[in-house]
């Protein structure tokens, strides 16, 4: 299907001019404009995610601590690489998809949790599922539940998961101590740019995966090629990506449209054109209800 070489320029390339960028975010643009600082610093900060994501699935070289060397410092201050990889990978298991206990990544409540949440979290839950919603409050929400459930991990005991804090912690006090003592951005609007950097991650996550009785069936194909395409590097296309995981970033667009009937066949033709259409159709409308519908029949 492609062929792996010993280094993907590419990515790699692009690895070193997000750094690049980052760096240049938080100071020489933030002391010439400060919005300007603000704009490249988030853009960097949502990219240097999905590449992130590149590298744990392999790329861009064949050495994976080099790979891991790379993006252990995450500029998003509260997701340790490692426990993203070992999350991420997880949530691979195709037959898990949208599994409220099962998928790390499901956006879904078993409906038994859902009936006896307080109203105003139902709310909550409710404008998360809005795009809108996803985008405004979903990072907030998406981290409290995250640093909760690590912190249940870390109290049993679990040494792996103690240790990737302690790692991202030691990266989280470089970042801080570079924007405090040499940026020439405030700290309170670097806090805003990871915030934002997280959340034009969540237009992505946002539709990925739906529920369905078919595993095949539950990723999307987003066919956009515009610049929230390049930020996501192809990610949009995600069942392509879900069915060659070991693919780069760059070799997605091309594996689709050569066999773009046969993709679209496997997952039921749940696909978008644009993320122009997804703003449309749901940027105040919920896609799904937080419950998810076919549970536990699945």
């Amino acid at each position: 299907m492609f062929e792996r070489t010993s280094i993907e320029w590419p990515t790699f390339s692009l690895i070193l001019l997000c750094t690049g960028l980052w760096f240049l975010g938080t100071t020489y643009a933030s002391a010439l404009w400060l919005p300007l600082g603000f704009v490249v610093t988030t853009l960097t900060i949502a990219l240097h995610s999905s590449l992130s994501h590149e590298v744990l699935h392999g790329h861009p070289f064949e050495n994976q601590r080099l790979n891991e060397a790379l993006v252990w410092i995450q500029p998003n201050l509260v997701i340790p690489y490692a426990r993203f990889r070992d999350t991420h990978l997880a949530h691979h298991q195709d037959a898990s998809l949208t599994d409220p206990y099962d998928d790390p990544e499901s956006n879904y409540l078993d409906p038994a949790v859902w009936a006896n949440l307080p109203a105003a979290m139902r709310w909550v839950w409710r404008a998360n599922n809005t795009l809108m919603g996803r985008i405004v409050i979903g990072s907030a929400l998406g981290v409290v539940l995250f640093i909760h459930a690590e912190w249940r991990l870390i109290r049993a005991g679990n040494r792996k998961v103690l240790r990737a804090w302690i790692e991202h912690l030691a990266g989280a006090a470089l970042v801080t101590w570079w924007i405090v003592s040499i940026s020439s951005m405030p700290l309170w609007l670097y806090f805003l740019a990871a915030y934002a950097g997280l959340s034009l991650i969540k237009i992505r996550t946002f539709l990925e995966h739906q529920a369905h009785e078919k595993s095949r069936a539950r990723t999307v194909i987003v066919e956009d090629r515009g610049p929230l395409a390049f930020l996501f590097l192809n990610n949009n296309l995600h069942v392509v990506h879900h069915m060659h995981p070991g693919a780069p970033w760059y070799k997605l667009p091309s594996l689709y449209r050569d066999k773009k009937n046969r993709y679209l066949e496997l997952n039921d033709g749940y696909v978008f054109r644009s993320y122009g259409e997804v703003f449309a159709r749901y940027i105040l409308q919920s896609k799904d209800p937080v419950a998810h519908p076919l549970w536990p029949n699945r």
